[in-house]
């Protein structure tokens, strides 16, 4: 008889295993609709941090820069009689406490195209950019540097994309805990930088984003 039980206890033990495996190992999909909102990240930032983030942050340094375009010490001047900033975009740095993943394209691309679509803006392209910075093994960080900036510009020049301005973009986060929740805020910073004269228009956006942990020891989360 113990035996028997035994083998039934076993024999329910492997149909409860198979049973959680089989309901893990299914998986749904749906397409969004245009009005239907972004999902939110049970673990890391996802659409619903960078998204905001980026439209703010750009708003912000676009604005900025419209209200002292007039006073810049380097600008052309289109066939519409437009002043414009030609603009060489070097990249996200991501300084966060976690990885962000395929967004850091996304982000890129998103404020690249965001900040091309206003006039007083002549922005690199990317191809170039990215090639020049390998050419003379640059990194962001090191772009603050007059000598080189003059590399980059250099080997820019030879492709005949000169630029007067550089911008910059990171990703800095904040990790506040409690009792095992936690709150993280996201900061996305942008900086224009004159490399002429030294002088940079700087901006930023801040979300703060709430994560927390069931009983059952799921994340659950909101935004704030």
């Amino acid at each position: 008889m113990p035996r028997q039980w035994l083998l039934v206890v076993l024999l329910s033990c492997v149909l409860a295993i198979s049973a959680i495996s089989g309901c893990r190992g299914r998986q749904r999909a749906h397409v969004l609709k245009q009005d239907d909102k972004d999902m939110v990240g049970s673990h890391t930032a996802g659409a619903e941090t960078w998204k905001p983030l980026i439209d703010e942050s750009v708003g912000r340094l676009l604005a900025k820069s419209c209200a002292t375009v007039q006073q810049a010490s380097h600008t052309s001047v289109d066939s519409h009689g437009t002043q414009a900033r030609t603009v060489c975009f070097v990249g996200v740095e991501n300084r966060s406490g976690e990885e962000i993943g395929d967004f850091k394209e996304q982000i890129y691309e998103h404020i690249d195209t965001q900040i091309s679509q206003d006039p007083q803006f002549k922005m690199i392209s990317r191809r170039y950019v990215e090639a020049a910075m390998g050419e003379c093994r640059c990194r962001p960080d090191t772009l603050v540097l007059p000598a080189r900036q003059r590399e980059l510009q250099a080997a820019l020049e030879r492709a005949d994309q000169p630029f007067d301005y550089l911008l910059f973009a990171s990703i800095t986060s904040g990790t506040t805990n409690s009792n095992g929740d936690y709150q993280r805020d996201y900061l996305l910073t942008m900086e224009l930088l004159d490399i002429h004269t030294g002088e940079s228009l700087k901006d930023s956006a801040m979300l703060r984003k709430g994560y927390h942990k069931s009983l059952i020891g799921k994340l659950k989360h909101y935004n704030d």
